[in-house]
């Protein structure tokens, strides 16, 4: 009988041979694809990313690209999303920049979510062990990779293709497969810190794992401790985000629009205009501001038409003060435990045990104020104002960035807990099982800043002089209109409200005084302001037992015996999200409004879903070891789900390999895989939501869309009663501001169908031993895709449809007169479809020069190729091209070299980014003066990476330094990170110790 021993059971292992690596993301190539038969007493069953089939070679007919723990050390990257961008596949993936400030989704800061060939978060499945894991964010089933301990990852496989017939929902574009540490012992100790060029972006990390081997190695106990800092970093911490930063607006000489000249110019000192953190005041018919806050005449700097409301110098309020965060604030502090006991031969127990504690912190923006009215009552106006006379309104108009009120900032406390139990072992020489039970939970609390009570806050701005108002003889005493008038109605002298008190009584105001920056008192503060703290909980069970094998004890094929695994597995998914009761408080006049001014009505959001599944594979290996056969086999697999949301479905792939001869190997597989609709999708309630826009009508973007573009807008526009001619929201102070709509779920969605056929070639030359280089193409169609349109895409649907009868037109509302904008709906609906193929090559060359005095040399290198992106956002809409635009770069690619001599190690690493252009391929082809030629593409980087490491001579301790982007390089002109990032050029150093017993 073959021995538990010999045939552990480790998902995932052995892929090594067939991955290239990575620069800093490198796998060693210590073994050959086709290596000779093993004895038959040593025979190491193995499970492979993509297969619960135990086999005892490393091949395997789907692409794997493989990072094992030595490359995240190499790279002196110690968050692995930012690590795992770097692969071509990965290369959009929601890394730290994603996750900060104003990027960052609604209560996901701080969180890191990775995206396989850019289908998006919640169409890439990530596993811990081949297991699943709880999501990190709210009604999703997108993984914080956060929340995987960096220092106990043994390797990450990244796999290319369907594998919902294996692993289930959610893998349509393919799975990230996190490997763990097992049976470790010893002890392994590694410290590192690290900091930018700029003096900024610190980074501390430190973990700790020890194991013992007990019961006569029967037993194994392993714990580890983590924790992770990095420091908070804003927008205006770096040049590209200072007031003196070029940034791309409307060209003013090319107004009207002269094809000669460029549409778009760089210009810097940009602001928003007529907009102050002290305050706008405007008090005549130009309602132009002619007054600081202060009483101080206003600067407007010059005006920029047609460039959302944007000037040049002046008292405007900077664009660059209004971004926000280029990183959170992060802290992580994870627990693990192992633990597995070989209670036969052939039956071990194992567990394991995590709580991962996440702090983060980010800076968003601060709210505002346009076209705020005040009435002449109020005493607080500056006297040079009232000197200048307020006959014209009876009072004043001020606009109004209020940072001193405090930026909405969001801070999060995350605790996930998750635990695995499970049994494995031998059923007899020739089939194994395994039955696990795996749970996981997420509860979230975040608390949002500063956000403004609506009905308090005007009733606050409506101040009066008390002697004034009730004898008619100023007094000095100042107080709240409401608190003196009896209160029907909250700001009855200005009446920007208009309704009467909800969250507070006449008596309680306190007059908020904003003329000039900083005066409001704390009280005026304490009394117009709340923060609002939201919690959410998202659970997960997973039960799963399957059993894999071969047919050896009854028959043989001339290529061997044919490998199966068959299984079952139930999951559960519950996620609740619970807001703050103000957040869901409802407007007594206005039901889809809610009380806070400047955060949408929001409402509880419950759901869960449960599915049963059956699954099955079988390798059929039909030839080997013959002439032009060396090896020619197929693998089919399928699984039928039964969802409680969906109903049922099935998912099914067939994949091959066929090596003539020992030096080359060719591959190649086709699937059919789902991904059903998550909880948010599904039951999100009907809440309010806020959206940028930018008007596929205004002058600047009616040439940039369908020919049917300029004829809508006409038709809408003037239908409105409002002269399309001269209609221009960029001359709407608002046009610069987020907008409020609604959102809802759809419980009618249906599942989504991904089709993905993929074909490559391993060539390992027998005559250059250590080289390997393998060459994968893959093809990927999702249909019934479940897709929300943003604002901007439902509106651009409406105008580029053949007619103005469509249901793009439907979900938007703009005012009578002015045609623009006042209301929205959006949710997600089975409309789209996406279309992406493209190749990967790798090649990976170990070698050692003359008789080895020179040391060993590891060369690698990924190069990844997209052919296509064709996306199709809404059926009426049209099929949008993204390959070579911002996210969607042609070429990328990584290399790496390692030399490794005695005690020294020294590693050289590249990453290529190649062009993107600026703007979408149909702007370019409808306006092809949309910028300068040298502006409309940003051109490609490389980037350099170098490190060193000491070893002792007992290679139990080492100490490692090293700097990534050594030549700095930084943001284009007028990008926050594109195409290399935002954070320049890093050092970092570090100690590393490992024993391989704890001497007891």
């Amino acid at each position: 009988m073959i021995s538990f021993q010999n045939l552990r059971f480790m998902s995932g292992a052995g892929v090594l041979a067939l991955a290239a690596t990575l620069p800093s993301v490198v796998v060693a190539q210590d073994t050959e694809i086709l290596s000779e038969p093993a004895a038959e007493e040593e025979v190491n069953a193995i499970v492979v990313t993509g297969t619960r089939i135990q086999r005892p070679e490393a091949a395997t007919a789907t692409p794997i690209v493989a990072i094992t723990s030595e490359n995240i050390v190499q790279s002196g990257v110690t968050n692995v999303t930012e690590l795992l961008t770097q692969t071509p596949a990965l290369f959009n993936s929601e890394a730290n920049f994603d996750a900060a400030g104003s990027q960052a989704r609604t209560g996901a800061a701080g969180v890191n979510l990775l995206n396989l060939r850019n289908l998006g978060a919640n169409r890439t499945l990530v596993l811990v062990d081949g297991r699943r894991h709880v999501a990190g964010v709210s009604g999703e089933a997108a993984v914080d990779i956060n929340t995987i301990p960096v220092g106990l990852i043994e390797r990450v496989d990244v796999l290319t293709g369907g594998v919902s017939s294996v692993y289930g929902a959610d893998g349509v574009s393919g799975v990230v497969n996190f490997i763990m540490r097992r049976d470790f012992e010893g002890v392994d100790i590694r410290a590192q810190g690290g900091m930018s060029d700029f003096d900024d972006a610190g980074s501390l990390f430190l973990s700790a794992t020890v194991g013992k081997n007990f019961a006569d190695d029967r037993a194994n106990i392993a714990l580890s401790y983590e924790f992770r800092k990095d420091d908070r970093v804003g927008f205006g911490d770096r040049p590209s985000g200072r007031y003196e930063a070029d940034r791309l607006v409307r060209n003013p000489n090319d107004i009207p629009d002269d094809p000669n000249i460029p549409d778009n110019i760089f210009l810097n000192r940009l602001g928003y205009a007529e907009s102050s953190p002290g305050g706008a005041l405007i008090i005549d018919e130009s309602f132009s501001p002619v007054f600081g806050g202060d009483g101080r005449p206003y600067d407007p700097g010059t005006f920029l038409p047609q460039s959302n409301f944007l000037a040049v110098g002046g008292d405007n309020t900077p664009i660059a003060d209004y971004q926000g965060d280029l990183q959170a604030g992060t802290e992580h502090h994870a627990f693990n435990a192992f633990f597995n006991y070989e209670i036969s031969p052939d039956l071990r127990f194992f567990a394991e045990g995590k709580y991962v504690k996440s702090d983060n912190f980010t800076v968003a923006q601060p709210s505002f104020d346009f076209a705020t009215y005040i009435s002449e009552d109020n005493p607080l106006i500056p006297d040079t104002v009232r000197a200048a006379g307020l006959g014209t309104y009876g009072g004043l108009f001020f606009n109004r960035d209020n940072f001193d009120l405090g930026t909405r900032n969001e801070n999060f406390e995350r605790d996930l807990y998750r635990t695995v139990v499970g049994f494995d072992g031998n059923i007899s020489d020739r089939v194994r099982f395994e039955a696990s039970y795996v749970y996981g939970r997420n509860d979230t609390t975040y608390v949002s800043t500063n956000q403004r009570i609506e009905d308090r806050y005007f009733a606050a701005l409506d101040v009066v002089d008390v002697g004034q108002f009730t004898t008619g003889t100023p007094n000095g005493v100042f107080d709240c209109r409401v608190n003196v008038d009896g209160g029907a109605i909250a700001d009855a002298g200005n009446f920007n409200y208009g309704e009467a008190p909800q969250t507070f009584q006449p008596g309680e105001c306190v007059p908020l005084n904003l003329f000039g920056e900083g005066v409001a008192s704390q009280a005026a503060l304490d009394f117009v302001l709340t923060d609002t703290s939201n919690e959410y909980r998202i659970e997960q069970h997973v039960a799963n037992a399957f059993i894999t094998g071969d047919f050896g004890n009854y028959f043989e094929l001339p290529g061997g015996a044919v490998n199966f695994a068959f299984g079952a597995e139930y999951r559960k998914e519950k996620s609740n999200f619970r807001p703050d009761d103000i957040s869901t408080q409802v407007t007594d006049f206005d039901p889809n409004s809610g009380v806070l001014a400047d955060l949408a009505l929001l409402a509880d959001e419950s759901g869960s879903f449960d599915v049963w599944e059956v699954f099955g594979e079988i390798n059929v290996p039909i030839l080997s070891d013959r002439p032009f056969f060396e090896l020619l086999e197929f693998t089919v697999a399928g699984r039928y789900s039964d969802y409680s949301t969906v109903g049922s479905t099935e998912a099914w792939s067939v994949n091959g390999q066929w090596a003539p001869i020992r030096d080359i190997r060719f591959r190649g597989g086709y699937s059919e895989s789902v991904r059903a609709p998550n909880i948010t999708e599904l039951f999100a309630p009907r809440t309010g939501t806020f959206a940028f826009f930018d008007d596929p009508c205004s002058p600047v973007n009616r040439n940039q869309g369908t020919s049917f573009r300029q004829a809508n807008c006409a038709a809408l526009i003037n239908g409105l009663g409002a002269d399309f001619d001269t209609f221009d929201p960029s001359l709407d102070p608002q046009s610069s501001a987020s907008r409020e709509g609604i959102f809802s779920g759809n419980p009618e969605l249906s599942e989504e169908t991904a089709t993905t056929w993929t074909a490559g070639v391993i060539v390992q030359p027998s005559f250059v031993p250590g080289l390997l280089i393998t060459a994968d193409w893959y093809d990927i169609r999702l249909s019934d895709a479940v897709r929300t349109p943003s604002l901007d895409e439902t509106a651009e649907f409406c105008v580029d449809s053949e007619t103005l009868d469509n249901v793009f037109c439907d979900r938007i509302s703009r005012e009578q007169g002015t045609g623009y904008i006042s209301s929205f709906i959006l949710g997600p609906q089975n409309v789209a479809f996406v279309e992406t193929a493209g190749a990967d090559l790798t090649v990976s060359y170990r070698f050692e020069p003359g008789d080895g005095d020179l040391g060993t040399f590891n060369l690698s290198g990924t190069v990844g190729y997209l052919d296509k992106f064709e996306f199709l956002p809404a059926n009426g809409g049209t099929v949008d091209q993204e390959r070579g635009e911002i996210g969607y770069p042609e070429w990328s690619g990584v290399a790496d070299l390692t030399w490794n001599l005695d005690n020294i190690s020294l590693n050289y690493g590249v990453r290529y980014v190649g062009e993107q252009l600026r703007y979408e391929i149909d702007q370019i082809a409808a306006d092809p003066d949309i910028a300068a030629p040298d502006v409309i593409e940003l051109d490609n980087r490389f980037v350099h990476d170098l490190r060193a490491e000491f070893r002792t001579d007992n290679e139990q301790a080492s100490f490692f330094l090293g700097v990534n982007n050594l030549s700095n390089e930084l943001p284009s002109r007028g990008s926050a990170s594109q195409p290399v990032g935002w954070l320049g050029r890093f050092f970092y150093a570090g100690v590393r110790i490992n024993t391989d017993s704890l001497g007891f």
